[in-house]
């Protein structure tokens, strides 16, 4: 590491048998409490896609808001919230994806982006890719383009960029 780069993993907090025993939770609130890794996460996020289009950038309720309106702000970008069923004032369209036990429901206003604009995805953290691929498909069902999906941490060994394939996706951190 230079001195002039910030290591993100630093600023991330392991925490043993949370929400439940065997679960090994990877709590991204130290980074935020930092404004230069905060900053730095923005940044990385950001840098792939400046300069490339991009018209909205999408997150997913609730960490991808954190991160998705800095990168937006930073991109220039609207911002395109995704949200839970029932969240939204106006009408809108919905994804139903699998959980591990049941499903879940994700929402967008039907004019959140037009036909054919670029929207970047990002979230905090790519886990099992249920909630994210569902995401893309809702942004595709009214008209956005997926120009590519970040996060900030990929969880590798649960695969869930099996389920993005035919996106451009980045991760900051990967364990």
């Amino acid at each position: 590491m230079d001195k002039d780069r910030i290591d993100l993993k630093a600023y991330i907090r392991e925490i043993a048998d949370w929400p439940k025993k065997g679960i090994l939770f990877r709590d991204i609130t130290p980074l935020l409490g930092e404004p230069k890794a905060f900053a730095a996460a923005v940044e990385a996020m950001s840098a792939d896609y400046i300069g490339k289009g991009i018209r909205y950038v999408a997150g997913v309720e609730a960490r991808g808001f954190i991160f998705g309106t800095a990168v937006a702000a930073k991109l220039n970008a609207g911002f395109i919230p995704v949200r839970k069923k029932g969240k939204l004032p106006y009408k809108t369209e919905s994804e139903t994806y699998d959980l591990e036990y049941g499903t879940s429901t994700i929402e967008v206003h039907r004019d959140a982006a037009p036909a054919g604009a670029r929207v970047l995805m990002v979230d905090d953290l790519l886990a099992t890719g249920g909630t994210i691929e569902a995401a893309c498909r809702l942004i595709e069902k009214i008209g956005g383009k997926i120009a590519g999906i970040v996060f900030l941490i990929e969880l590798a060994e649960l695969r869930g960029i099996d389920k993005l394939s035919g996106y451009e996706v980045k991760s900051l951190i990967r364990y």
